[in-house]
Order: structure tokens, then C-alpha cells, then sequence
């Protein structure tokens, strides 16, 4: 397989998205990055994307290339924690991080960089020199580690999987890609989204662009990980033939099986509408703490598998 020849330095949007603060319900930073960044990049792609967006999709964003046949979904928002009353937090998502660690963010007095602290019983709180308002979010301070083979950063899950869809976009004739709101805690964007775009263009085929676990049977430098099934079982022969993508293209790929965790595709089979999806995302190492890990191999091979998957679906 040929290497990204794009890849060198590329690296450097993937740090930008990460940097934006905007846990689950506070996306439109990451919606109004994106916006600039097509609007700014769209003149290098081979095809023009139609930007969809307006009130009626709250803060989701779609771009239409094409006569679409397949969607991207990647979710915009990440975990975090809420600030209740005197120095209580509430967590927005799952967030798995040690005492100590660094939380950001800002509000009508300033900006914030705190530590995060449990009692006894678990219960999260911040230690900051002065009260936070109530209600402001915060989310872990950015350490964006790059080495040979590796990249370390809190919220891989899932710049990374923006990250993705950006990248297939500079090669994707048809298709969609459509970014999400809310997945880290709940969902709830996805049911109108899929009813936009198939009651619009009759898709009703979708890729997850979303990132994984490294597990007991999946590696890192393994190849990016095509999921038969998690908390959700998708219907497989729609997998099946990502995976004969894979293996026609000789993409390394890996296949994960799990029991539990969730994603947007997991609302798209929920929903009324006769949607096919597969979840196809690099592992990474540490999910939802600020230490995410993924391979740079796999990030490639995610990237690969998408711009073949898109054209061949």
C-alpha cells in the first residue's frame, strides 16, 4: 500500500481540532472551525461540496458531493464534566480521568484551568482559586504528544474521526459526510439527520467514522479496526462487504467484536429508517482519559479504507 504522501505535517489540523473546547451540547465551535476550514480548503478538493446547515439542523453540518450514495457520520463533541453548585462536577459523557488532572475552560470571570478531584464516594470535583460559574464546561487541558509512530492527545475520539472525514473529502466525488452532536452523552441528532438525507437523496448506507478500542484481540499497527458488532449489531452483510473492500484493496484491517460501547450507528438502527451501517475507526489505547493513544498506521489505513469504501459502496 502506497504511503499518504499528504500525511507529513498533516498531523497539525488534528491538533487544531483537539484544541477546541466543545463537549457533548456545545459543538458550534467545532461546527463554526469546520466552516472556515472548508470554505477556505474546498478550492483544493476534486469535487465542490454543497454545505448544508440552518436552524432545522441545530448545529450539525452536512456536506453533499455528488450523486451520494453512501454518508459519513463523525460526531462533533466530546466528554467533559459540568459545573454544578460550590465545587460539585457532573460528568458529560464517560470521562475516565485521575485525580489531578488538568480540566480548562472559561467563563463570564475568565478563563479556567483547574484540577480535578474525587471525595470518598468517587464524586468529582474541581480545586480552582475562585468559584466557577455554574453551568460552564470544562474539558482536559490539551497535550498533543506526536512521535514516529504514535499520537497522544485527549479527544482523538473523536477529532480524529473529523480528522478522517476531512481528509476523504479532498478525494470524494459522491457522497455525504455529516457531523454529529451529542454522541458522547446520549445522541439524539442523528434520528433527523438520517431522515434528512434519506428522504432527500435515498441514502441509507453509512460509514461511522469513529474511534475504537485497543483490546485482548485488537492491536495498534494492526490496521485500522471494521467492527462485526458492539453494544449494537449491524446487519452483516453490509459489513461483509466493507470487509471485501478491505481485503480486494489489501488494506490492513483488523475485525473487533464487543459487547458493549455505542456510536451513531447505534442510532441509526434504532431509528424507523432502513439504514445499513458499519463502524469503521482506528483503536486507540486509554479511551476517554486524557492520554488517547492511536497508531499512526492505523490512522493511515482508516483514511485509505474510506476513500476506497466511498468510491466502491
Amino acid at each position: 500500500m502506497k504511503k499518504n504522501k499528504k500525511q507529513k505535517g498533516e498531523f497539525q489540523l488534528l491538533k487544531e481540532l483537539c484544541e477546541i473546547h466543545a463537549p457533548s451540547g456545545q459543538e458550534l465551535p467545532v461546527k463554526d472551525f469546520l466552516l472556515r476550514y472548508i470554505k477556505k480548503e474546498k478550492k483544493h478538493w476534486i469535487s465542490q461540496p454543497e454545505i448544508i446547515e440552518g436552524n432545522e439542523f441545530q448545529d450539525c453540518l452536512i456536506l453533499k458531493f455528488g450523486k451520494p450514495r453512501t454518508a459519513i457520520f463523525a460526531h462533533m463533541d466530546t466528554v467533559g464534566f459540568s459545573v454544578r453548585y460550590f465545587n460539585q462536577l457532573l460528568s458529560i459523557g464517560s470521562p475516565d480521568a485521575e485525580a489531578g488532572t488538568k480540566l480548562v475552560g472559561h467563563d463570564q470571570f475568565g478563563p479556567i484551568e483547574c484540577e480535578l478531584e474525587y471525595d470518598k464516594q468517587d464524586h468529582a470535583f474541581y480545586k480552582f482559586g475562585r468559584s466557577i460559574e455554574r453551568g460552564t464546561t470544562l474539558t482536559y487541558k490539551i497535550d498533543f504528544r506526536e512521535t514516529k509512530e504514535f499520537i497522544q492527545t485527549p479527544y482523538l475520539d473523536n477529532r480524529l474521526g473529523i480528522f478522517n472525514a476531512l481528509k476523504v473529502a479532498e478525494t470524494l466525488k459522491d457522497g455525504l459526510i455529516v457531523f454529529s452532536c451529542w454522541e458522547e452523552h446520549g445522541g439524539g441528532s442523528v434520528g433527523y439527520l438520517a431522515k434528512y438525507i434519506y428522504k432527500k437523496w435515498n441514502v441509507h448506507q453509512a460509514l461511522i467514522s469513529d474511534i475504537t478500542w485497543i483490546s485482548d484481540g485488537v492491536e495498534h499497527g494492526k490496521g485500522v479496526a471494521i467492527s462485526l458488532r458492539d453494544r449494537n449489531i449491524p446487519r452483516r452483510s453490509f459489513v461483509n462487504r466493507i470487509i471485501a473492500i478491505a481485503q480486494k484493496n489489501k488494506i490492513a484491517h483488523q475485525l473487533e467484536v464487543e459487547g458493549s460501547g455505542s456510536s451513531d450507528g447505534g442510532e441509526l438502527q434504532r431509528g424507523a429508517l432502513p439504514f445499513d451501517w458499519c463502524f469503521v475507526g482506528a483503536p486507540e489505547h486509554g479511551a476517554h482519559t486524557p492520554h488517547e493513544k492511536v497508531h499512526k498506521k492505523d490512522i493511515e489505513t482508516m483514511i485509505v479504507l474510506y476513500e476506497v469504501a466511498m468510491q466502491e459502496l
